[in-house]
């Protein structure tokens, strides 16, 4: 891509630019605690820069700005309708009687599995990891405390949850981004990603449960939990039938209806379920759609999980993503993503090194952008020709770019997601890590299905070929 005129960049030229990014993203964030928003926008200047340098012109940089961002425009409209559904869910009481429902599963013996099953079923509910640990991730947090449980491992049973859903749930950013820039449907990643996700949810979970039986004194108290399921029934109207939208939602993406109707339809939904059994007005109700949902119950359970959602709160999100895809669009443009494409591409001999070699695009995207939105640009961009040319299905490529940029988010101390973890949980980057089982767990799949040739599809087939032998012979022109 680019001006004809122009050369492309040397690898010394890179690694420089890569460096002072890393620098500008760490005293930035870890630093100067600056949005990560300022941080995107510093480095477009830093890659304009480059390609000055390297004889683009001025013009056709901002023209390939705005190409980066044209293609996640989807995405941002999806992030807009997600933010609707979100607010009108939790006026509605959909997400409270999940939540509820969730917290019945506490007990002292089985705390550590039901802190990632309940976490797991918020991050699932609300799509966001970061509110999921910020919320329930902190009451359990507080309630493994009173059980005398290791923080560390609290903590690595809250993320582990959350970021189940993240890289999984339909109202996710990050599944949503994911399945834009690998330009497949949001539904068909999702399938893809629950080849990974649920057999690494069962694993960590036994490794939970076990791990709660070792850690378990007797006597705990658990009326804390008590006490936020009597909030959640004194503030909503809690039920089985609170749920029928969240089934007519996943029906309907189920038969890949287009997701902005669906969760359009979804939304309207949860404002006239706030209108009819949780007794709101109807111009109350419509209002959440924008401003989210507002309560003050005196309940910090209460308050600090469900004062949100609406197109308002998706606002800074949205503005993220325009940033991280115009950068995106002046690395591809400049050719730094080629370059570092080339260089890797005598790397990658089959579906196994090309597993690795996106997982590893995304990982870096974490440590060198210090976010999990500029990971998954990185994931797609340096490895997506090598799919085409290796005739594997895109689903392949969102499945491993989400397991290498989310998964290994919270690893790295530096990162938005690190930061926020380790500030919110109130444990050590350093000191979770160990206890991220799911997150592990999650990359040791991927990484089995690449090199075993399992559930890895061609362009040509509907169904998943086991054969790494001739996954490597297409392989042998590379």
């Amino acid at each position: 891509m680019g001006n004809s005129q122009a050369r492309q960049p040397k690898l010394s030229e890179i690694f420089m630019v890569l460096v002072l990014f890393l620098v500008i993203m760490y005293f930035s964030l870890a630093v100067f605690n600056l949005p990560i928003q300022l941080s995107l926008l510093a480095s477009w200047f830093l890659i304009i820069f480059l390609g000055l340098r390297l004889g683009h012109s001025y013009n056709s940089l901002q023209s390939s700005i705005a190409t980066g961002i044209f293609t996640g425009l989807e995405a941002i409209l999806v992030i807009i309708f997600v933010g609707a559904l979100i607010g009108t869910w939790i006026a509605g009481g959909i997400v409270p009687t999940l939540i509820s429902y969730g917290l019945e599963l506490i007990h002292p013996s089985i705390f550590l599995l039901a802190t990632l099953l309940i976490c797991a079923i918020t991050s699932v509910a609300t799509g966001t990891s970061w509110g999921t640990a910020g919320t329930t991730g902190i009451a359990m947090m507080g309630i493994g405390e009173s059980f005398g449980l290791p923080l560390p491992l609290v903590a690595g049973a809250v993320i582990s949850g959350a970021y189940f859903g993240d890289k999984l749930s339909p109202l996710s950013d990050s599944t949503v981004l994911t399945a834009s820039l690998a330009r497949v449907e949001i539904i068909a990643h999702v399938r893809s990603m629950l080849l990974i996700s649920l057999p690494a949810l069962v694993i960590s979970g036994i490794l939970f449960f076990i791990a709660g039986f070792f850690f378990n004194k007797n006597g705990s108290d658990i009326s804390v939990v008590q006490e936020n399921i009597n909030a959640l029934n004194a503030n909503f109207n809690i039920g089985w039938y609170m749920l029928i939208p969240m089934l007519v939602v996943i029906v309907m993406l189920a038969k890949r209806i287009p997701t902005i109707p669906t969760l359009a339809f979804g939304s309207m939904l949860g404002v006239l379920w706030a209108s009819l059994f949780q007794g709101m007005d109807v111009i109350s109700a419509i209002a959440t759609l924008y401003s989210g949902f507002s309560i003050d119950s005196g309940t910090p359970f209460i308050d600090k999980l469900f004062n949100r959602g609406g197109i308002e709160s998706m606002l800074s999100v949205i503005c993220i993503m325009i940033l991280a895809l115009g950068l995106g669009g002046l690395m591809d443009y400049v050719g730094v993503l080629d370059t570092l494409r080339d260089r890797l591409a005598k790397f990658i001999k089959g579906s196994g090194s090309l597993t690795a070699a996106t997982i590893l695009s995304a990982f870096l995207g974490n440590v060198f952008g210090s976010a999990g939105y500029v990971s998954l640009i990185t994931g797609a961009k340096m490895t997506e020709k090598n799919y085409e040319k290796l005739k594997i299905d895109r689903r392949v490529l969102s499945r491993n770019m989400e397991s290498g940029g989310i998964l290994t988010a919270p690893m790295v101390g530096w990162s938005d997601n690190g930061i926020y973890m380790a500030t919110v949980l109130g444990v050590a980057t350093m000191s979770y890590i160990p206890f991220l089982w799911l997150n592990f767990i999650g990359l040791a799949i991927a990484l089995f299905y690449g090199f075993t040739g399992k559930f890895i599809w061609r362009t040509t087939d509907d169904e998943p070929t086991e054969n790494p032998i001739e996954t490597d012979d297409r392989a042998s022109n590379l």
